[in-house]
């Protein structure tokens, strides 16, 4: 006995080491390649593979990688029998010609893993081989402060047996803002010349986690404006964090010009103007905010902004109108009512019937596909991009492709039936019966799908959640508007508050606003969670959430930066310039010049925000970024400057005929010049009241002309002019004194040219 003891414990030191350890295919081996960049889409990941050799994106599926590496090509890369001379390890270390170069060198620890895992026979997978569960990056945050420069980031992964073990060394990571934090390759993370917030991710197989990296702005937060509300107190909290001094609270005519185009859509009147200044109360801002949410204006401008994200749109102007004009008329509705978003989104996802009688069935019909109405619902409501995911797995969040034909399973028995083309028009192209609509109806059967590669069948399943069990006789779309609308649901309703603070305060505390990954947090997590809870508090109620976001003292800070928050982006310790959307600059526009344009095919009144579909012919509204309404992202929408953009407003043939009058001298020379030249965009009809345009009013009127300029800026500004403008413009009038029309047709060209008019500020 102990003779053989002996034996057996000299047998056992006299094994090589590795023998004493596998090597874990899956938890050692893919990582390394996916560390090194060899199964990124621009090398062995891409769907063809990269010179003979294929890897699966990012290793996420190692068996997939298994099958690639050792049995494919005759399974010449690898030679358990003499592993030093695998062609798999004389490439990466570059002793053998390889397009990419070398990948590691001999003798490094990446070498040895590989190595050591050919020696040991090459093994695949073994079932006995933990899997990981979640990885976690320590620490979590760093804020640097003072001489701290840098931070070692260490990763964890926990199994599902209960370890733990480190693998930062395994571990890729990436920054979001190079110019704040960079990360090397191990996962020392230093700091860089801008200040701010930047995100690290770490990614070991298909798990993903963030280390957050601050650096302060290193002013003193010596006073804050008095805090109204939640929204106030953690913005507040964050900007003395961060030594962020935030700019002084506005006054109370650009309070009145912000929030009446954010909410209305529209500039204050100049009656508004004068009751709201004469109005001394402290409730003075939450009345008018309540004002603006019981006008019309707020759900003819929040409609547009829908209609455009939900895709009510026509193909051509020749198509039939009805069906978009009906969609519309419902979005709008339900902002008159101030239905629940909640009810409001179900409604969409589970309509049936035609659209003639359900308009919802609108956005159906742009989708069609069951993959196609699932990728809008998650990108609309639940701010997940999931297109990646179709074919596999999500490079930047935990998103498979079971996730994403699991969610699409719930859209798997929905029917688009579209109208049947009539006979051949004049021009040989098919003609729809215009009293056709297009149809929802939901197919008998169990809904399912089969996943594309794996051929399971997949059941209706919640992102993150389990299977639904249904029935043929149920519609499972109910089951995914249920699931929307529980309290628990991570996503929901931070999405939309997400889109609501976006629209207010011009960035998402997530940006894009529908891009809300783990790898793209928010810049404040804990004021996101907070109006989420409070939005599913007071159940789903769109006008107490715009109420709460417009009251704060954050949405009333001035967008005038001190000498410590310029740089800032994404703090909101000021209030961030833009430019007035094409609909709304375009109706400013007219209500300065009193020349209001005439839409073709539209009831004579109609403004630019109350437009139904994209089709509505306006050179103006399409040069000044008019979104298409094509995708479910905002982002369609236009918000940059154009050189295309300047010389409308400079000397468009339109903007000149509401400025001076379709009649005077100045347009009609402008006109002359815009005919001579060729493929000149044809101006669109305008109407003039009684009274005549804003030049032919102040031409007639007998006050003095300091009043007649005070009220012309109250319309455009919502503010009298400073002595300095007054002056300046009193001279410019006494210059021409015989020419009045002129003199005022060039203040409203300069008025209209002015960056103070066309952004809100």
């Amino acid at each position: 006995m102990r003779i053989a003891a002996t034996m057996l414990l000299t047998l056992f030191v006299a094994l090589p080491a590795n023998a004493q350890a596998p090597v874990s295919f899956t938890n050692e081996v893919v990582p390394i390649f996916s560390k090194l960049g060899c199964n990124t889409g621009g090398c062995h990941g891409k769907l063809e593979g990269q010179n003979g050799f294929k890897m699966s994106l990012f290793g996420f599926e190692p068996a997939e990688d298994y099958e690639y590496i050792v049995k494919d090509a005759f399974g010449r890369r690898v030679s358990p029998g003499n592993a030093e001379s695998s062609l798999l390890l004389l490439k990466a270390t570059g002793q053998v010609l390889h397009g990419g170069g070398a990948r590691f060198s001999l003798g490094s620890p990446e070498y040895r893993t590989v190595l050591r895992w050919i020696e040991q026979g090459a093994q695949p997978a073994r079932k006995s081989d933990p899997v990981v569960v979640r990885i976690e990056v320590s620490p979590r945050e760093r804020v640097f402060t003072g001489k701290i420069e840098q931070q070692q980031l260490a990763v964890f992964a926990h199994f599902g047996d209960g370890t733990k073990k480190d693998v930062t060394n395994l571990t890729q990571f990436e920054t979001s803002q190079q110019r704040i934090a960079e990360v090397s390759a191990n996962g020392l993370v230093t700091k860089n010349s801008d200040l701010g917030s930047a995100a690290i991710m770490v990614r070991y197989q298909t798990f993903v986690d963030v280390f957050r990296a601050t650096v302060p702005f290193g002013g003193k937060v010596a006073s804050l404006p008095p805090a109204k509300n939640f929204v106030d107190k953690l913005v507040f909290k964050q900007l003395e964090t961060l030594g962020l001094p935030p700019s002084d609270v506005c006054d109370d005519t650009t309070f009145l010009r912000r929030v009446t185009i954010d909410i209305a859509g529209r500039l204050p009147t100049k009656s508004e103007v004068e009751t709201f200044l004469a109005d001394k109360s402290d409730e003075r801002h939450d009345k008018l905010v309540d004002r603006l949410l019981a006008s019309k204006d707020y759900a003819d401008y929040f409609a547009l902004k829908w209609g455009a994200i939900l895709r009510n749109r026509r193909n051509a102007a020749t198509d039939n109108p009805a069906p978009t004009k009906a969609f519309h008329a419902w979005i709008r509705d339900s902002f008159i009512q101030n239905k629940p978003y909640d009810q409001f989104v179900a409604e969409i996802l589970t309509v049936t019937g035609a659209e003639g009688t359900n308009p919802p069935v609108v956005w159906y019909r742009e989708l069609r596909e069951p993959a196609a109405l699932m990728e809008d619902t998650a990108q609309l409501f639940l701010g997940q991009r999931l297109q990646c995911a179709k074919c596999h797995h999500h490079p930047f969040e935990k998103w498979t492709q079971g996730d994403y034909w699991g969610l699409t399973a719930f859209f798997s028995q929905t029917d688009v039936k579209l109208p049947t083309p009539a006979k051949k028009g004049k021009k040989g192209e098919p003609q729809v019966d215009a009293t056709k609509f297009t149809a929802v109806v939901q197919k008998a059967g169990l809904a399912t799908v089969v996943h594309p590669r794996t051929k399971e069948t997949l059941h209706p399943t919640p992102l993150g959640g389990q299977p639904i069990a249904n029935s043929a006789d149920v519609d499972p779309r109910k089951a995914l508007a249920s699931w929307l609308a529980d309290k628990n649901n991570p996503f929901f309703a931070r999405t939309l508050v997400n889109r609501y603070w976006k629209h207010f305060f011009r960035r998402g505390l997530v940006d894009p606003e529908d891009d809300m990954r783990l790898t793209n947090p928010a810049t404040n997590d804990e004021l996101l969670n907070a109006l989420a809870q409070h939005f599913i508090e007071h159940n789903y109620d769109l006008k107490d959430l715009v109420r709460t976001l417009c009251t704060s003292q954050v949405y009333r800070l001035s967008s005038v930066p001190n000498k410590h928050n310029t740089p800032d982006t994404q703090y909101f310790s000021r209030f961030y310039p833009r430019r007035l959307n094409a609909e709304v600059l375009l109706d400013a526009i007219d209500d300065v010049t009193l020349a209001k344009t005439v839409f073709k095919g539209m009831p004579d009144g109609t403004r630019a925000v109350q437009l139904p579909d994209n089709q509505v012919e306006s050179y103006f509204l399409s040069v000044f970024g008019r979104p298409d309404a094509a995708s479910p992202c905002e982002c369609e929408r236009g918000s940059d400057a154009s050189l295309a953009q300047a010389l409308h407003l400079f000397n468009s043939e339109e903007l000149q005929e509401k400025i001076a009058g379709k009649g005077s001298p100045q347009a009609a020379e402008k006109q002359k010049e815009m005919k001579a030249k060729k493929n000149a965009p044809a101006p669109p009809g305008i109407a003039v009241k009684n009274g005549g345009t804003r030049v032919a009013q102040l031409v007639s009127d007998k006050r003095p002309h300091e009043q007649k300029l005070r009220d012309l800026y109250l319309v455009a500004f919502a503010r009298e002019p400073s002595a300095a403008e007054r002056a300046a413009l009193l001279a410019h009038i006494d210059r021409r004194p015989d020419d009045l029309h002129g003199a005022y047709a060039a203040i409203i060209w300069a008025i209209l040219n002015t960056k103070e008019f066309q952004y809100n500020h």
